[in-house]
């Protein structure tokens, strides 16, 4: 019986032993264990397909084969091996490279523990190694990104190189400075609310509250409780007192968006908040003080809706103070390259989908538009083309239709002069390398923008790095 037990015991032994190695070869973490000597005895596939290697190029070989750049392997007392591990007796969730056998690096996390034996003496170690290349390639990703949008070509995350866009980026810091009350005009998808938080950020009232309130998007009576406030029993409902914006913006900015749709009935109570600096909840008559500047937008022309008795001439008067005008994308299209190779990165990175580039016809497509629905309609046209588009570059055929050949109006002439700003640019840049031998980091700093700023520009520009400077395509 007891010869049995043990046979059946040595079969079972065998069938643990065959499960063991299924595990091991299936663990999609690279798995490596060495002898005291640090010499290779055992690697799963994964370690494999990681380094290229075959299993019979690793087993009897070094462990430093794979070259983890953060081991370090010395001689023991003895003159034999020994390494961090033998010496801490563990290893977790260290970053480092390995080398691969085509020459190349890997990112990986290692891991690594000493293998006993039953009395206790260290017979071994294992090390894991899970592969954190795709996720480092995204790391340097979001740098480059976030360097990008540090650019010199945004302004508080407004995009626009061309004059009258440097002249708009003043009035902003100008108005920023002062308390007084903001209105900011243009059309519908040029960046008003962009505009408005740029003069919160640079105004002294940054530290307090940035409140926001669409006034065309609640009906009369939900307004005047969202903006002042109600108290319990004000109308059926309101079962609690309600604090409103202004009180949850008092020490900062509020933002009142479409002021030309606020009914005249509310008009009044902003009146009395401008002239008074309180407010009161509806259903109440005690005065709340409230400490806010006010910041409006509109796409109306205000002056006009007065005339026709549409908007009161004192309110007007009150929060016209410090006007400032965001002009069409029509008329500053020397800034659709920046836009849209803007959205173009940010659209990349959130799809994940490898298109490498805008098309030049593209690009001629995108200025020869006179894009009525401004700045969001182009982002717009990107959202589109990033779902459509399935090839190396985007091409015209990617664009939403309404946008290449578009007769239902005239599209402004795609000449070299509409590309005044590029040209300039362009110049900056080629005067900057060449003053640096076409170092891309010294140009970078000499013209106060990114590496990966200037490297985007020469693929734009076509500038290519050598003597005898050639430039594509202008």
């Amino acid at each position: 019986m007891s010869e049995w037990m043990e046979s059946r015991r040595g079969v079972v032994d065998q069938e643990l032993d065959q499960y063991w190695k299924t595990v091991f070869n299936t663990i999609r973490d690279g798995i490596m264990i060495v002898n005291v000597e640090g010499t290779i005895v055992s690697v799963n596939q994964a370690l494999q397909t990681m380094t290229g290697y075959h299993r019979d190029e690793l087993i009897g070989k070094p462990c430093h084969i794979i070259g983890c750049d953060v081991c370090r392997k010395r001689s023991g007392s003895s003159g034999g091996f020994s390494c961090d591990l033998f010496q801490f007796g563990e290893i977790r969730v260290r970053r480092c490279l390995l080398a691969t056998k085509a020459g190349g690096m890997l990112h990986a996390l290692q891991n690594a523990s000493l293998l006993k034996d039953r009395d206790g003496m260290v017979i071994g170690a294992v090390g894991t190694y899970t592969d954190i290349s795709e996720l480092t390639q995204k790391d340097n990703q979001l740098e480059a990104f976030r360097k990008e949008l540090q650019a010199s070509d945004q302004f508080h995350g407004i995009i626009g190189a061309t004059p009258i866009m440097r002249q708009v980026f003043d009035l902003i810091e100008n108005a920023a400075l002062s308390d007084a009350p903001v209105i900011i005009y243009g059309e519908s998808g040029v960046g008003k609310e962009l505009a408005a938080q740029a003069v919160h950020e640079i105004g002294e009232r940054r530290k307090g509250a940035f409140v926001k309130v669409n006034c065309a998007s609640l009906t009369d009576s939900l307004l005047e409780s969202e903006l002042f406030g109600h108290v319990k029993g004000a109308y059926t409902g309101a079962i609690r007192d309600r604090v409103g914006r202004f009180e949850k913006a008092s020490g900062g900015d509020i933002f009142l968006d479409e002021i030309g749709d606020l009914p005249m009935t509310t008009q009044v109570k902003l009146l009395r908040v401008l002239e008074e600096k309180v407010i009161e909840r509806v259903g109440s008559s005690s005065p709340v003080p409230v400490d806010v500047r006010i910041i409006s937008a509109t796409n109306w022309d205000l002056a006009r809706l007065v005339d026709q008795g549409k908007f009161r001439k004192d309110l007007f008067f009150r929060i016209n103070v410090i006007p400032i005008h965001l002009p069409p994308l029509r008329d500053r299209l020397a800034d659709v390259p920046l836009l849209a190779e803007a959205f173009f990165r940010k659209i990349r990175l959130k799809s994940g989908k490898p298109i490498q580039g805008i098309g030049n016809q593209t690009m001629a497509a995108l200025m020869n538009y006179s894009w009525p629905g401004n700045v969001r309609e182009l982002k717009s046209a990107f959202e589109y083309a990033f779902v459509v588009c399935h090839d190396e570059f985007i091409q015209p055929h990617h664009l939403p239709p309404g946008v290449v050949g578009s007769a239902s109006e005239p599209a402004p002439t795609f000449t070299a002069r509409s590309f005044n700003m590029r040209e300039i640019e362009k110049q900056e840049l080629i005067e900057a390398l060449e003053k640096t031998g076409y170092n891309q980091s010294k140009a970078a700093e000499m013209l106060g923008v990114s590496r990966v700023t200037i490297y985007n520009r020469m693929k734009r520009f076509g500038v290519v790095p050598k003597r005898g400077l050639e430039v594509i395509g202008g």
